[in-house]
Order: C-alpha cells, then structure tokens, then sequence
C-alpha cells in the first residue's frame, strides 16, 4: 500500500522498522517502531494499527501460530472538512505458518481487534468545560 501523508506503520520483531517512534510492547522485548507520528492524523490510523498487531501476535498465540515479525500499515483520506472518510489497514506476517493459516490469522484478528471495532462503530466527541 503507498500511504497518504496521513499514513502510519507500526512494525515489531524481525519486521521492526530501524527509525520511528519506539513503544514498548507486550509481546517483543524490542518494542514497536511506529512511523511516522507527528500530528492527530497519524495518531488516529496508528491507534488502529497498533491495536492489529497487538491482537496479531495475540491470537497467534492463542491458535500456536508462530509468528516472528508483524508489520501493519494504516491510512486514510479526510475529506474537505477533516471528516474521516475510512481507514484502510494491511498486514506483513513473517511466519513459517501455511498461507491457510495466515489468512485465517488475520480473519480472526480483524473481527476481534478492539481499536478498529470502536471506530468502526463510532462514537461522539465532544469538548468538556
């Protein structure tokens, strides 16, 4: 996917990026590589692709897939007014598992990850005070 200038990556394990913003991270003693991560834009399609390979190595797990990297991209486009019009994610597996079993993997995650089920459902934001 070419990203937008509102497009993030978040890599971790042997797909880990060598520049960005390092977050520590559950399932890598390295952490993850998140790039880029300068305004809201970025931060909003990073919350999604965060949240993916989080729940990637997770369900990995939980069905004995072994996987050695992950590499998700997330990106958008907003419209004349700043509305979000959808965001579109993909995700790199380093893995010696069956094509089968990556594709069922990522099934799997996309209707369990917690982040894109939120944005995908909505929800008001309004200013306090």
């Amino acid at each position: 996917m070419d990203l937008s200038p509102s497009g993030v990556r978040a890599t971790a394990g042997t797909l880990r990026a060598s520049e960005g913003v390092v977050l520590r991270h559950t399932w890598t003693d390295e952490g993850v590589v998140a790039a880029p991560v300068t305004n809201g834009a970025h931060v909003l399609h990073l919350s999604v692709a965060l949240c993916v390979l989080n729940d990637t190595y997770r369900e990995a797990e939980r069905l004995g897939i072994e996987v050695d990297g992950v590499a998700v991209e997330a990106d958008g486009i907003f419209d004349a007014e700043w509305r979000s019009t959808g965001i579109l994610y993909s995700v790199i597996l380093d893995s010696r598992a069956s094509a089968e079993e990556l594709t069922g993997l990522r099934a799997v995650v996309d209707e369990v990850a917690e982040i894109p089920k939120a944005v995908r459902a909505g929800a008001p934001v309004q200013r306090r005070g």
